[in-house]
């Protein structure tokens, strides 16, 4: 689905970003991992057409992603900035229903199947109890999981996540990759998710790419990952892999 080549960002001198060749198919749950300012949420703002390249391309579906429209962009990515806008007055079902705007625009009647889509969309991320409350009256991972479910309710081919789950308790963060990982498996579709916690990546992702200084330090499997003979190098910090018999193993600080 994407295709990256040659890619460079620099501001002020410094490189922010440097990746000669990355693929991205149009499936799978693929987790971004590395320590902050290592070019992560540039990257993910490169992938969603945000943020333009001082050098190489950036190919979406064979297409420079800059040559593509708002709307016809929007129905193949649906992106989750790191900093969501909060805009006061609106409710949480309003926010839902702009997901749909990709395919229907703001003056087309709406279809059953628009609102058959923003009520799954919401029972997915868990917010339709909360469908009337304004997005100023909900806490910051209740506004994140309504984020989720507009991007749900978009029907993109892509969704591109920065740190979905930093605003979230942890029965929420388990559940919001559960989910990610069921949407990946039943919808074919594709997931690019920025994580901090090493231990969801290594349970659901199903590739792992990590970033240092802008560059690629790694891309492959979880199972690779953990098997890496430098993992320590990723975070700088020393770590144990400790191996559970019939469950996944789980990096600790030693």
């Amino acid at each position: 689905m994407f295709q990256l080549q040659k890619l460079k960002i620099a501001r002020q001198g410094r490189t922010l970003l440097q990746i000669n060749q990355l693929n991205l198919p149009p499936h799978g749950l693929t987790v971004i991992l590395g320590h902050n300012g290592s070019g992560k949420s540039t990257l993910l703002k490169v992938l969603a057409g945000q943020l333009p390249s001082d050098e190489g391309q950036v190919l979406l579906q064979g297409r420079p992603i800059a040559t593509y429209a708002p709307r016809e962009l929007a129905k193949q990515i649906a992106f989750m900035p790191q900093q969501i806008p909060q805009p006061a007055l609106m409710q949480v079902r309003e926010l839902v229903e702009l997901g749909r705007f990709a395919w229907r625009g703001w003056l087309a009647r709406w279809q059953e199947n628009d609102k058959e889509r923003i009520t799954a969309a919401m029972q997915q991320a868990d917010v339709s109890h909360l469908a009337e409350h304004a997005l100023d009256e909900i806490s910051g991972g209740e506004r994140q999981r309504a984020w989720l479910a507009m991007l749900l309710a978009q029907d993109a081919q892509m969704l591109l996540l920065d740190e979905p789950s930093s605003a979230l308790d942890l029965a929420h963060q388990y559940q919001l990759m559960a989910l990610l990982q069921r949407l990946v498996s039943t919808q074919s579709c594709a997931v690019v998710a920025i994580l901090h916690d090493l231990n969801l990546a290594l349970r659901y992702a199903d590739r792992i790419i990590a970033l240092q200084a802008g560059q690629i330090w790694f891309d492959g499997s979880p199972a690779q990952l953990l098997a890496h003979p430098q993992l320590d190098d990723l975070y700088g910090i020393e770590l144990d892999i400790l191996a559970r018999p019939g469950k996944h193993a789980v990096a600790v600080v030693a």
